[in-house]
């Protein structure tokens, strides 16, 4: 039997230390390594609290294609999805840091959900899922 799963996804950032700040000390991710590379990079995990799901490998633009993507990776679609356990709890903590919400919160048929930008405009889902069995 195979078993795999996504653990890591690649978040181009303009700086290392910037974007461990916000992630780890607005976000309230983890850091679950940071180490020297090559050439002055560095490899960089973060990923939320409880460990559950993929974590985040900051990496520093390299190049004016990786710096013209900070952002918008996705195109300006929603690009990450931060289950929690407690909608409200997260959601006022958030607020109270200066995370930026671009709604207010609403109740979907797969849960209570709120859309925020990141430091670089990246958006986020904080979602809290009505039924856990749902992907």
């Amino acid at each position: 039997m195979t078993s795999q799963s996504i653990f890591l996804v690649t978040l181009v950032v303009d700086d290392y230390d910037t974007a461990k700040a916000f992630y780890c000390g607005v976000l309230g991710f983890d850091c679950a390594f940071d180490g020297p590379l090559p050439e002055g990079k560095r490899w960089v995990v973060v990923r939320p609290k409880g460990g559950e799901g993929a974590a985040l490998l900051l990496a520093r633009a390299d190049g004016d294609e990786e710096r013209a993507a900070i952002g918008n990776q996705t195109a300006g679609r929603v690009s990450f999805f931060l289950k929690t356990d407690d909608f409200h709890r997260d959601h006022e903590a958030l607020l109270a840091k200066g995370v930026r919400f671009l709604e207010e919160p609403r109740h979907e048929p797969y849960g209570t959900v709120a859309v925020f930008a990141d430091l670089y405009g990246n958006l986020w889902d904080l979602i809290q899922r009505a039924d856990e069995t749902a992907t």
